[in-house]
């Protein structure tokens, strides 16, 4: 009964922190970094999103879903969702009225800060004598998980603290630091912990990485993001796919249809011109595989996309 109490209280405390920040419909600027306030009034159709880092979204009151690659996560304020890190997805709001509008916030975390705080995290289960985190070979794009009552009282400090100057400079940061931490403590982001141990160890996927994002444009091949790291292309497949839960090429192809969707809406660079600016040497195979991640052509896409903001500055209006 308690407990129950006790979630009840957090939860309207939630509740009037976000209504206070979001005073229009949509999302709304948090005042911190990577931070979203949302508001609606109504349910919403799917709309596309993305994330560039690990997110964690937690809803005061309402319903929402994430469609990512296929699977549907719902969360609602008693469960929360954490997505992983530069993922394109569909959300929707399920449940929203006037008298009880959607509210909720998405905070993506700085990578820097997901590794600090997890490498911390498995040196001391190493040193306190705890096995080796095991992982499945693919790991989950998103999870929910019950809201405890730790997290959501750190969660209410952390937005109360944005209220003042000195706290949000002094207790804000520290704040966001212990929320990295509540999430990492759940079992089921053994697999962060993971690449966070292989990436302190010196592996080389890290390297791999930085090399892949800053010449994605180029006609790279595996061979040559192996010659990076000094590795054959079968050990570096490997060890890539052991690490991130793809291969390399399928990274690759990720990166470089994510940056094309950014150049499409961006609305400067014809079809063909953007399939060449990300490292695509032909038009047709571009609009295969942009078609195969999106589910529709890049034309379409930016169309659907153009429409879907006049309907929504509609709504406001």
């Amino acid at each position: 009964m308690t407990s129950h109490i006790e979630h009840s209280v957090t939860t309207g405390d939630l509740i009037a922190e976000l209504a206070s920040r979001a005073p229009r419909i949509g999302g709304n600027d948090g005042g911190w970094p990577g931070l979203t306030i949302y508001r609606f009034h109504e349910p919403t159709e799917p709309t596309w999103e993305e994330i560039q880092s690990l997110s964690i979204g937690i809803v005061a009151q309402g319903r929402k879903a994430v469609i990512a690659e296929g699977k549907t996560y719902v969360y609602d304020p008693f469960n929360y969702l954490v997505l992983s890190s530069s993922l394109h997805f569909q959300a929707q709001i399920l449940e929203a009225s006037p008298r009880k509008p959607f509210l909720s916030f998405v905070l993506q975390v700085d990578p820097g800060l997901v590794k600090k705080v997890s490498t911390d995290m498995i040196e001391r289960r190493t040193a306190a004598g705890f096995p080796a985190v095991r992982t499945a070979p693919v790991p989950e794009k998103g999870m929910v998980s019950a809201l405890d009552s730790e997290l959501m009282s750190v969660v209410i400090r952390f937005l109360q603290s944005l209220g003042t100057g000195a706290d949000r400079r002094v207790l804000a940061p520290l704040y966001v630091q212990e929320i990295v931490y509540r999430v990492l403590q759940r079992e089921q982001f053994a697999r962060m912990l993971y690449i966070a141990a292989k990436q302190a160890g010196g592996n080389p996927v890290s390297a791999a990485l930085t090399y892949v994002q800053e010449h994605f444009s180029e006609p790279i091949t595996v061979n040559d993001m192996a010659e990076q790291v000094n590795l054959s292309p079968s050990s570096f497949s490997h060890l890539f796919r052991e690490v991130t839960g793809r291969s390399p090429y399928q990274f690759l192809k990720e990166l470089r249809l994510d940056r094309a969707r950014e150049l499409l809406l961006d609305g400067r660079l014809s079809v063909t011109d953007v399939s060449r600016a990300v490292g695509y040497s032909s038009a047709s195979h571009f609009i295969k595989e942009f078609r195969s991640r999106f589910g529709t052509t890049p034309r379409a896409y930016v169309d659907a996309q153009a429409l879907g903001d006049q309907m929504a500055a509609l709504r406001q209006a």
